[in-house]
């Protein structure tokens, strides 16, 4: 089985900047907005201050030694916000003590795979927003979800994912009850995406919940024999038909180091 792409590890341009320096807001096209200001000569910030704030647009250089390896999928530039939007998943103990059992035996044939820091489904690819346009896209999201009504999913298909540009390999579980809804709630999401000029998400996507990554590619040692036994793990695990059952409530939307919870009706 080949490995579908990783949903929402992907990279876009946001918005734009006229040659002057003067900004435009995305799909409106250009116009001047008063006289261009006079140059004014600019300071460099310190390190310990810039380390104090590591968010904000005059962050600190990318170094991957920091992130486990992983390098971003696009540079990071002054004023540019990496943003995500995502259904959040609270992990409880039972799914914890299931992913206990999965995590070591997959590290037998990859034993650099770590587990996820925190879990999530994704509704969108990563995209890149200008800081002053974080609130306005918030608030249009908030707006498509407040009339979107809340449902239930399954997760309990094991499955290898990577990322577009195979940097990185991910064992998740693949939504396989909800899908149709899933579908729509994207379709909403994407409908904002496209009033600010983002990309939109993929056109099939895996909705999944990602379980462990690593660096690389490494869906040779994954598939076949491997996936085969994990998923026999989850299949005999025990209440896993109640436990990978998960009621969604909320979407939430991460921009830079800003956080942000969308209530569904």
């Amino acid at each position: 089985m080949s490995a579908a792409p990783l949903v929402g590890y992907s990279s876009s341009g946001s918005e734009d900047e006229s040659e002057d320096g003067r900004q435009t807001r995305p799909g409106n096209g250009s116009h001047r907005r008063g006289q261009s200001p006079l140059p004014r000569q600019r300071f460099p910030v310190p390190d310990s201050v810039l380390n104090m704030f590591p968010g904000t647009e005059e962050g600190p250089e990318d170094d991957s030694t920091k992130h486990g390896g992983r390098v971003r999928t696009f540079p990071h530039e002054r004023g540019n916000w990496a943003t995500h939007v995502y259904v959040p998943y609270e992990a409880k103990e039972e799914f914890l003590d299931l992913l206990d059992v999965l995590l070591p035996h997959a590290q037998t044939y990859v034993p650099r795979l770590v587990r996820m820091e925190a879990f999530h489904l994704s509704l969108s690819q990563s995209v890149v927003l200008r800081h002053h346009w974080i609130l306005p896209f918030v608030q249009a999201l908030k707006a498509r979800m407040a009339s979107f009504q809340r449902f239930f999913f399954t997760a309990n298909q094991v499955k290898i994912y990577t990322n577009q540009e195979k940097t990185r390999t991910f064992i998740g579980l693949e939504v396989t009850s909800g899908h149709a809804q899933f579908l729509d709630l994207v379709s909403e999401v994407d409908r904002v995406m496209e009033e600010f000029d983002l990309t939109t998400f993929y056109q099939d996507p895996s909705f999944h919940l990602s379980l462990a990554w690593c660096v690389g590619d490494a869906r040779l040692q994954l598939e076949g024999q491997c996936l085969q036994e994990l998923q026999a793990i989850v299949d005999g695990f025990e209440d896993a038909e109640v436990l990978l059952r998960v009621y969604i409530e909320q979407v939430h939307c991460k921009s830079g180091n800003k956080f942000f919870s969308m209530p569904l009706k």
